[in-house]
């Protein structure tokens, strides 16, 4: 069954020379995986501390961030299979997400 999987993060890593555009670890979560099919399906909402998420899905889709869970189509931004991206993203968001070709 496709998925995408989705880790929620509050910070980049910060150095001594200044901040790395490298997620800190460890994620503050780690949602259970969506389920990519031909109806949209729809993250939970993302946590208060969490300002920008990792996404990565094995097999191609769209997907879409919204403040109520709008329903992803295939006209929104396609992911291609076993890309992974980061997104910047407010407290409260959610992700949804339609398999697309």
């Amino acid at each position: 069954m496709a998925k995408l999987y989705i880790s929620e993060f509050s910070d980049v890593l910060q150095t001594s020379n200044g901040p790395v555009q490298i997620a800190a670890q460890p994620s503050l979560v780690d949602q259970a995986p969506v389920t990519v099919g031909v109806t949209a399906n729809v993250s939970s909402s993302f946590g208060v501390a969490t300002r920008f998420i990792r996404v990565h899905t094995d097999v191609i889709c769209s997907i879409l961030i919204s403040t109520s869970g709008t329903a992803a189509t295939a006209n929104n931004a396609r992911m291609a299979a076993n890309q992974t991206e980061y997104f910047k993203v407010n407290a409260g968001d959610f992700l949804s997400v339609i398999t697309n070709t």
